[in-house]
């Protein structure tokens, strides 16, 4: 476990040394807060609804790039190679990377809370905000998340190239958010499988404020294959 954090430490630092991490977070915020505030002024709604559904889609984007650079880089500057050669499980390092990558989107939803604070704030007297989908939202958004994480990680193993990483990473990422709108067009069975498969799927019920566990262990499940692929490329790489 002390590997791990040593790891997530290390890779966290290095998110903000350098100016990408700026700029993701920064345009992620840029397009959350003005969704919200289009929905709240706008619209003349007080709600959360339009941010928590649109932000599963941005972060299919948010998080390749997130993690484009999280192993991909770390081959092509020679780097990997040290951090192998250190008294530690591939997994471990697999692991500290995903701590240090669903920390980083964490920071970026850190920012966004003032939405809910503002919209709670906003609610009529007499009529309590209820903060139970918030919170479940919240939830929802880190598991999803987390399982983008698994899936980018893999992507950014698979090459030397940091933006190759992204594109995998992107379309595995837009793969599993997308999958169920292709439900329609296929026989019950199938399009019952290829809903089952979809992140978005899942966080709609978890945004409603239903948790589900079989929704958990769908997210869960992703993260930890996701994660399990990264591993064995990982493990490949010391032959």
């Amino acid at each position: 476990m002390e590997s791990t954090l040593a790891v997530a430490k290390r890779e966290f630092r290095t998110f903000f040394a350098s100016p990408i991490a700026y700029i993701v977070l920064g345009g992620f915020l840029l397009l959350a807060g003005w969704l919200y505030f289009s929905t709240l002024f706008l619209a003349g709604q007080a709600s959360l609804r339009g941010f928590f559904g649109v932000v599963p889609v941005l972060f299919v984007v948010l998080v390749p790039a997130i993690t484009m650079r999280a192993l991909a880089e770390e081959r092509k500057s020679g780097t990997l190679e040290l951090l192998l050669t250190l008294p530690m499980e591939d997994w471990q390092i697999v692991a500290g990377k995903f701590l240090a990558a669903l920390g980083m989107v964490a920071v970026g939803l850190l920012w966004t809370v003032p939405y809910a604070i503002s919209v709670a704030a906003l609610t009529g007297p007499g009529a309590p905000f209820d903060w139970g989908p918030v919170l479940a939202g919240y939830l929802g958004l880190l598991l999803l998340a987390g399982s983008f994480i698994g899936l980018g990680l893999w992507g950014s193993a698979l090459s030397r190239n940091q933006i190759v990483g992204f594109i995998v990473g992107l379309v595995l990422c837009f793969a599993f958010a997308f999958i169920d709108k292709f439900a329609a067009l296929l026989p019950e069975t199938l399009g019952q499988v290829l809903e089952y498969l979809s992140v978005d799927y899942h966080f709609d019920n978890i945004a409603r404020g239903v948790i589900d566990t079989r929704d958990l262990v769908f997210y869960l499940s992703l993260t930890a294959v996701g994660l399990l692929l990264t591993t064995r490329t990982l493990s490949s790489a010391r032959l």
